[in-house]
């Protein structure tokens, strides 16, 4: 296979079918509008339409290269820009925002953050819900990497490597990035490395859960980020956590008023 990027991120890194039922079971209402901030390829927003019955989506990135290979259709807005300085809290209303992927690290400064969150809140339609990914404990600030293959129907694998290459626990600021491989009988057939880099500010929960309740959200509430349980007929079940393990990767979920 040739290798491009935006494609090998979707495979090896996303999960859109099982992302989307679990915010519907966060939201525990009938969400029918998703926001999906620093968007890149929209494909939550794209699992979103299918999934929710009559459902919408606002799609917002700035990076061009991303937004060109959005799956577009009417039920999908996208917008080219800043996910506070282009989004209006009327036009681009939304009964769940979700910014994956870890994206909050995007927010340097407290300053910024706030700004952000607060902007979201003003989004949300009564009894809305905000999520996003972090992850965190005593492993956060440790270089390293780890591996994990997908098979492809040719029979080759790709090896998607998830990098921490530098890590300040006194600033909270790491950089990442994500290489991959193609790999036949396990001979390297070729490889793309740095296929994305960040430069994120770590947030810890319990700063998050303050700005949180700053900017004016009513509850927040932390969830593992695979859902609890999923019956026979597809139904998502969720719990919000007491307590996470040493080192972790969760969903911080917080609630506007009815």
């Amino acid at each position: 296979m040739e290798l491009d990027r935006h494609k090998l991120y979707e495979l090896c890194v996303q999960s859109p079918p099982e992302l989307v039922p679990q915010l519907v079971a966060i939201h525990g209402g009938t969400p029918r509008v998703l926001g999906e901030d620093f968007c890149g390829t929209a494909a939550i927003s794209v699992e979103w339409t299918r999934h929710v019955d009559g459902g919408r989506a606002i799609a917002v990135d700035r990076d061009a290269e991303s937004l060109a290979r959005i799956q577009r259709c009417d039920a999908i807005e996208v917008v080219a820009g800043d996910v506070v300085g282009d989004t209006d809290a009327t036009r681009h209303a939304a009964d769940v925002i979700w910014a994956g992927n870890f994206s909050i690290g995007e927010l340097h400064t407290r300053s910024d953050l706030l700004a952000y969150l607060g902007h979201t809140r003003s989004r949300l339609e009564p009894g809305g819900l905000f999520a996003c990914d972090l992850y965190g404990g005593e492993s956060a600030f440790l270089a390293g990497s780890s591996d994990v293959e997908h098979p492809l129907p040719d029979g080759s694998v790709v090896v998607y490597t998830w990098e921490q290459c530098r890590a300040d626990p006194l600033t909270g600021r790491v950089r990442n990035a994500m290489h991959f491989e193609v790999r036949r009988d396990g001979v390297v057939e070729q490889s793309l490395r740095d296929a994305f880099t960040y430069d994120w500010r770590l947030w810890s929960v319990p700063e998050l859960r303050d700005a949180l309740v700053e900017v004016g959200f009513a509850t927040i509430e932390i969830y593992a980020r695979v859902p609890d349980a999923v019956d026979d007929a597809g139904t998502v079940y969720v719990q919000p956590l007491d307590a996470v393990d040493d080192s972790f990767d969760v969903i911080i979920a917080a609630r506007v008023g009815r």
